[in-house]
Formats: C-alpha cells, sequence, structure tokens
C-alpha cells in the first residue's frame, strides 16, 4: 500500500513541479501558489497528497505553512529518496518537463526577489534608527552581556558579523577579536556602521558588502561567525547556515542570535521579517545539517519576543556539500 501511496501522489503534473521545486528549496505554500498559477486552496490539497505519502514535510509558522523535501538521509525512506533522483533524469531527459521546471524556477526566482527588494528598501529607510528598533524587541544590554559570556570561553580570533546593521556587534567584539570582517547586503547600512566603527583601527575592522546566502569568502577563512538578529530575514535560513559552516575553520564556533518562535504576524509587513522566530528544533536541525554540534540554547525572557542564543561548533571531519563548493 505504500508504494501504491506514492506513486498515486506522483500521478498528477503539478505535484511532480511541486516535488521538484522542493527538491531545490524549502517553500511557503503561498509562493507555490504563485509559482504554478493556482490558488491556494487547490495548491494545500495538492500538499496534502504529498505530505501523506512522505514525499514532503509540513511546518506551520504562524498563518504560514513552509513545504520542504524529507530532511535528513536517516529519515527519509529508500523509496522517497528514489523519486527525487528518478525526477532529476526526467528533467535532464523530457524537454517538455525541463521547460516546466525552469520556468517555475524563474517565477519563483522573481517573487523572491521582490520580496528581497521589500526588505532591502525597508533597511534603508531605517539604517540610522536601526538600533532603536532593535531595542523595541528585546533588552540589548542583557543580550549582549549573554552573548559575550556565551563567546568568553574560547578566543574570538578572525571573526565575521554577518548583517552587521550598524556595527554594534563588531564594536562589542573588537576589544576581544584579533579582526573583525562586518558584512550586510545593504550599502545604507553599511554607511551608518562605518561612521560608528570609524574609531577602530581599520586592519582591525574591514566593512564589506555581501549576501549571506553567497559570503565572498573562501572555506575555512573565520574562528567565530555571528548572526545577530539577521536570520529572520532569511527566506532559506538553512542556506545561510551552511554559508556560515563553510567559511568557519574546524573547531570554529557560530553563535545565531535571534527570537523564539512566536506569532507576531504584522512583523512581515512593518519590519520585513521573513521568518517568525525559530523553534530550538529547527536551529539545532539546520546547525546539524551545516556541520556543528549544537550547544544548549540560551533563553532571554522580560518582554513578549523572547531572544534566545544558539551557539554551535564546527565538527571536524568530512565538509557538508555545501562547503565543497569551490569559489572564484
Amino acid at each position: 500500500m505504500y508504494v501504491e501511496t506514492i506513486f498515486r501522489a506522483l500521478a498528477d503534473p503539478t505535484r511532480l513541479r511541486i516535488v521538484r521545486l522542493l527538491g531545490t528549496m524549502e517553500l511557503a505554500v503561498g509562493e507555490l501558489a504563485q509559482v504554478l498559477g493556482q490558488s491556494q486552496p487547490r495548491v494545500s490539497r495538492h500538499v496534502g497528497i504529498l505530505c501523506d505519502a512522505g514525499l514532503a514535510e509540513r511546518r506551520r509558522e504562524g498563518s504560514w505553512v513552509f513545504l520542504r523535501a524529507p530532511s535528513g538521509s536517516d529519515n527519509a525512506p529508500p523509496l522517497v529518496e528514489a523519486v527525487g533522483r528518478l525526477l532529476a533524469i526526467a528533467e535532464r531527459e523530457n524537454a517538455d518537463f525541463a521547460q516546466q521546471c525552469d520556468e517555475d524556477r524563474r517565477k519563483l526566482t522573481a517573487i523572491r526577489s521582490a520580496r528581497e527588494e521589500t526588505a532591502e528598501n525597508y533597511f534603508t529607510r531605517h539604517a540610522s534608527d536601526w538600533d532603536e528598533l532593535r531595542r523595541l524587541h528585546s533588552p540589548d544590554n542583557l543580550v549582549e552581556e549573554a552573548l559575550s559570556k556565551a563567546l568568553g570561553d574560547a578566543p574570538i580570533g578572525q571573526m565575521l558579523d554577518i548583517g552587521t546593521g550598524t556595527g554594534r556587534m563588531a564594536e562589542l567584539f573588537a576589544p576581544e577579536a584579533e579582526r573583525i570582517v562586518a558584512l550586510d547586503k545593504s550599502l545604507e547600512m553599511l554607511k551608518v556602521a562605518r561612521a560608528k566603527l570609524q574609531h577602530l583601527p581599520t586592519d582591525q575592522v574591514e566593512l564589506v558588502q555581501g549576501d549571506f546566502t553567497d559570503l565572498p569568502f573562501g572555506a575555512d577563512q573565520f574562528d567565530t561567525v555571528l548572526l545577530h538578529q539577521v536570520l529572520h530575514f532569511a527566506l532559506t535560513p538553512a542556506h545561510a547556515l551552511a554559508e556560515a559552516g563553510r567559511v568557519i575553520r574546524p573547531g570554529g564556533r557560530i553563535a545565531i542570535v535571534d527570537f523564539a518562535a512566536h506569532d507576531r504576524e504584522e512583523l512581515r509587513e512593518r519590519h520585513a521579517h521573513a521568518r517568525l522566530g525559530f523553534s530550538d528544533r529547527q536551529i539545532s536541525q539546520m546547525l546539524k545539517d551545516a556541520g556543528f554540534a549544537p550547544r544548549t540554547p540560551i533563553a532571554l525572557e522580560g518582554s513578549e519576543l523572547v531572544v534566545k542564543i544558539w551557539i554551535g561548533q564546527r565538527r571536524d571531519g568530512k565538509p557538508t556539500q555545501a562547503r565543497t563548493r569551490k569559489r572564484a
């Protein structure tokens, strides 16, 4: 019966397209509906059939539902993994299917580009008062104390501050670090950070424009990577962590400061949040997939939005697939 369920689930062109898209990245049901040009209820029915067959996994976040391919080879049955390989072959050998898959990916790229542009416009508008906006959500002094303590058990070494914003984290850790690279995608943010950090020696702090899903650095460059209140802006947070894992040396550490899972839907529109925080389970799995050994998370209560600190140490041994990519 299990085999029959899988093949019944695959007996529809729309569901084949969904499975192929999920093989690329985690997607919201709304994104799938836009790409497929179908109503959200209809897409939800297709998704339900795929989930029942074990060909997709569903995760609810507030009013949004995210879909992904079955996670981890240890959890996915061999037949489910074989379906993914079979569809990859079909795309290579069937011109019509390949054309449809390419078109779906182009539509998805356009949708996501529009959302990223909205987020970037938000950063530009609020660059000058970004620290004040952060203080609306969390007690910064307590977070900074807890983060410094969490990272105080080993030297900071070469640090990468991803999504540096106003440069506050770079300023905080500059006395302990050998050198800090402060990265942000927004040029307006980098202007603010440059003003805040101008009192520091230029050989100690470097400001770089770049995207956390495609870091402009070679592998094994940093001892410490920090993502402070930035991961909730990621459309694909697992990709951002995989990139972080690629540039961290074996034994190096990653620190993620972000919100615990919450239901403040208005933050999506008002503050361009792509994710409504994260659960410990989500972060732990993403860290493991990116090649890190997670530590016990730290929770900072005291506001409606709970701030958490997740630390991971990059394991020695065989790099993950994301870290083996060649860099130009």
